[in-house]
């Protein structure tokens, strides 16, 4: 059996055989590592913002680990959306590994090597991003 082209992509298509809506996953999991995040969404609503930004979360990535044609630009430009909302730069970072790990625990032994190799050059390169950003702001 040969190996997929794009890991990332392949442990999303994985993780959609085993569960419809990752967005609960994700969010249960941010909270629970990281509860300051919780206060950040309004009560009212927040199912539906959380699953957008998720999504376009995923879209941005999947991009970055592939052709990058440009949907992975709105990482750099939600650096600095979440700046005007108060957002750490650290905690922005940190809801990339989130969708990693939930991802991780959902495969479970399908989380191969080279998924862990490849989600963990993709994590490394938007913490990358994401500091080039800060440098570019505090310039």
């Amino acid at each position: 059996m040969t190996a997929p082209a794009n890991p990332i992509q392949h442990s999303f298509e994985l993780a959609a055989r085993r569960c419809e809506d990752l967005t609960p996953l994700v969010y249960r999991r941010l909270f629970r590592e990281h509860p300051e995040t919780r206060a950040m969404f309004r009560s009212k609503g927040s199912e539906l913002v959380q699953g957008s930004m998720l999504a376009l979360t995923i879209d941005a990535m999947l991009d970055f680990a592939g052709n990058r044609s440009g949907p992975f630009r709105m990482i750099e430009c939600e650096v600095l959306s979440h700046d005007a909302y108060g957002t750490p730069r650290e905690l922005f970072g940190k809801f990339f590994g989130v969708i990693a790990d939930t991802l991780r625990e959902l495969l479970g032994y399908d989380w191969t090597p080279a998924i862990d190799d490849a989600w963990r050059n993709l994590l490394d390169e938007i913490d990358a991003l994401v500091a080039e950003r800060l440098g570019q702001t505090e310039a």
